[in-house]
């Protein structure tokens, strides 16, 4: 019997850098209607999709030539909600479906956020993931108080730190410890509710938390480090993985290192899965898919790609010159301890690090990765089920794909639920029935 994969879908970008506009999206509704999120619920949990998911960032942007104007004229990454409340009424509206939020290890305090997802998870049923970042963007990071980012290797020291006590924290209250005994009045057994006291390079915090113990025993953690330090984080501290969009080949490579790191820290390789991001454009027919793909290309003016890798490098790109190698912009990049990975790393690994590339070059290739076209697989149902066979078979059979980012977010998870899912459980390659009570349980299955 064929392995299973497991199936996200990603909301991160559904209302903005152009998206919104296209057919079959929003409609005639506007960012932040929550009726939208709560359609997409149930249609995803139609179809038993594992998980919604999205991304999030807190600042505006304004790398690109210091300004923030032109984030906010053409919706680059702009505007936003705290999807908190808005996956919750995503959840309540559904059974079964769990829901992924993201949330900056750099910034946030650990046991506000221990105390937040674990309040989630009671309000979900035990289907809510965290999925943590270390912030790379200085909007971001001025909106915290922080006059420059953190050094890359801090980051990720600060995470472990920081999820360390989050399993501390959840760990101190035991399963049974809430006894709500109508007869005597007890609510809880101090039995077994434990000491927890912490004091480390980043955080000190003296526990237990003051909410019951979670549902899944521990939310869902996912981390998305694609760097070897980050590969070493998530082996630490990931239950999945968020893999990046990117050819085959890199998946295998970085699945082999995630595997070698996590043997080094004693888990077990095939425990832990990755959700490669895998965005899609799937219609009856090759011709149908390619057209609505298409469509990405009339989403963004060239500012506006500008404004988008600006803000996702934590780098100004309006002062590229005009010719340079990658491996100059890489180490320009890293200098100011933004990211060097994104556009500027997957172009190394095509182009090599030395390849001279011109200004007008760059941002050709920015429009492709900033509208996704180029990662984006167009096809039928059947093309689109032989690919992620392919990669999941390469990387593994362990995990599956996050769906995204979408084009325009309701006609894109028709085509996956009316059309992909069929086709991937005639291949028994997806469920037909949630079998879990939890999001943990889901995840584990086979």
């Amino acid at each position: 019997m064929p392995k299973r994969m497991h199936l996200a879908f990603n909301l991160s970008y559904t209302h903005m850098n152009g998206r919104w506009q296209l057919p079959g999206s929003w409609d005639d509704r506007t960012f932040p209607d929550v009726t939208l999120y709560e359609d997409v619920a149930r249609l995803a949990e139609q179809g038993k999709i594992d998980m919604l998911f999205s991304g999030d960032g807190t600042g505006v942007p304004d790398t690109w030539g210091g300004s923030r104007d032109a984030a906010i004229t053409w919706g680059i990454m702009y505007p936003r909600v705290d999807m908190n409340p808005v996956m919750l009424a995503a959840a309540r509206v559904t059974k079964h479906i769990g829901v992924g939020l993201t949330y900056s290890s750099t910034f946030m305090h650990p046991y506000y956020m221990a105390r937040l997802m674990n309040s989630m998870d009671h309000m979900t049923n035990g289907r809510v993931a965290m999925n943590l970042v270390t912030s790379t963007r200085r909007s971001d990071a001025a909106n915290f108080g922080f006059d420059e980012l953190m050094e890359h290797g801090s980051r990720y020291e600060r995470m472990e730190e920081f999820v360390d006590i989050c399993h501390k924290l959840w760990d101190a209250t035991e399963p049974d410890a809430m006894l709500w005994d109508r007869a005597t009045g007890r609510v809880g057994d101090p039995a077994k509710v434990h000491d927890m006291s912490h004091t480390g390079r980043f955080f000190r915090v003296e526990g237990p938390l003051n909410t019951p113990p979670s549902p899944q025993g521990r939310p869902i953690i996912i981390q998305a480090g694609g760097s070897p330090r980050g590969i070493r984080a998530s082996a630490t501290i990931a239950d999945h993985v968020f893999g990046a969009d990117m050819p085959i080949a890199a998946q295998i490579k970085q699945r082999k290192a995630l595997d070698e790191a996590l043997t080094a820290v004693g888990r077990d390789p095939n425990a832990v899965g990755v959700l490669w991001q895998t965005p899609l454009a799937v219609r009856e027919t090759e011709a149908e898919a390619n057209s609505y793909r298409d469509l990405l290309l009339k989403t963004l003016p060239p500012e506006a790609v500008g404004v988008y890798l600006s803000y996702h490098a934590g780098y100004d790109l309006s002062t590229l010159p005009a010719s340079f190698t990658l491996r100059e912009l890489q180490d320009d990049i890293a200098a100011t301890n933004a990211s060097p990975v994104g556009l500027v790393g997957k172009l190394a690994m095509k182009l090599g690090d030395d390849a001279h590339i011109t200004r007008q070059e760059f941002f050709e290739h920015g429009l492709l990765a900033a509208t996704q076209y180029e990662n984006t697989k167009a096809g039928t149902p059947v093309q689109i089920a032989d690919h992620l066979e392919e990669a999941f078979e390469a990387t593994g059979s362990r995990g599956g794909f996050m769906i995204g980012q979408a084009i325009a977010v309701m006609a894109d998870l028709k085509g996956v639920v009316e059309l992909l899912i069929p086709e991937l459980q005639r291949r028994g390659r997806f469920r037909t029935e949630y079998t879990g009570r939890t999001l943990r349980e889901n995840l584990a299955e086979p």
